[in-house]
């Protein structure tokens, strides 16, 4: 294996979820960039490997990020880790894999721990339309911003949160979204304390306040009920005769039964209501 990235996903708590693939590519790769070089080489060291290690965190991308591009097109192939889950997702990996892309360097990613998704999979909420949201800024007036464009949104969306952080979060979150919106609060997922607990936002703020939060946190959220269309009128429907008619030149009966089968409107009341607009 020789210049390439790869993106090797790190257990979020249970080192049994290190797959095989992830220990093979972390034998043969050259060496490894990792988000704490005192995080990555417990793993290492778990596996009995010693490896050239290079830090690559959110402080220091625009620095560390050209010197491993650099290395990658001199020969060598890196493997990217965090210090838990899978690289670039919520991650400064992210600008390495662009920086690699851009340079057309081989990005090949192994499948493996993720919490969003092992969060959603458990929470119990439709996941088959699911919006990722991170970390709300910290920012008063950027988090506003943030949570006014999810005030409508339907799809389950997902937050991840710090424990010290909890209570605030969730109080925001029942100002934009209700008491009653489902929640599903996943703990310290994979690790000996993982606990799921399955409630309402309220019920949550209340829970957390007597009782003090511990371990990091994945929020999974129910998304908002759809707004109702609007009902079609009768004059919605003439007025959609009337145009059929002027676009297609077909006949005053055939876009009457047209109109009438698209917008579910009955086709004789439909009738007689466009004859006397023309009337």
């Amino acid at each position: 294996m020789s210049g390439q990235l790869y993106l090797v996903p790190t257990p979020i708590g249970n080192l049994g979820d290190l797959s095989q693939r992830c220990i093979e590519t972390l034998s043969q790769v050259d060496f490894v960039a990792a988000e704490d070089t005192r995080v990555s080489i417990k793993i290492l060291n778990h596996l009995g490997l010693k490896k050239p290690m290079v830090s690559y965190y959110r402080h220091n991308t625009e620095s560390s990020g050209p010197e491993i591009l650099a290395r990658i097109q001199g020969g060598e192939s890196c493997a990217l880790v965090t210090d838990a889950g899978t690289p670039a997702i919520s991650d400064p990996g992210e600008e390495l894999v662009a920086l690699c892309a851009e340079a057309g360097i081989p990005v090949i990613a192994l499948p493996g721990p993720c919490a969003l998704v092992t969060a959603l999979a458990v929470s119990g909420l439709p996941t088959g339309r699911f919006t990722f949201e991170g970390f709300l800024p910290m920012n008063k007036k950027n988090r506003k911003a943030h949570l006014d464009s999810l005030k409508n949104e339907t799809r389950t969306m997902i937050f991840y949160e710090a424990p010290h952080k909890l209570c605030a979060t969730l109080n925001d979150l029942v100002t934009w979204f209700g008491a009653e919106r489902r929640i599903s609060l996943c703990r310290e997922l994979t690790k000996l304390h993982e606990e799921i607990r399955r409630t309402t936002l309220g019920e949550a703020v209340a829970w957390y306040r007597e009782n003090p939060p511990r371990g990091e946190f994945v929020l999974v959220v129910e998304g908002g009920v759809p707004e109702a269309a609007p009902a079609v009128t009768l004059e919605d429907g003439v007025a959609a005769v009337l145009a059929r008619r002027a676009e297609t030149n077909c006949s005053f009966k055939d876009a009457v039964r047209q109109v009438a089968k698209e917008l579910g409107l009955g086709k004789n009341e439909l009738y007689d209501a466009a004859v006397s607009a023309q009337k």
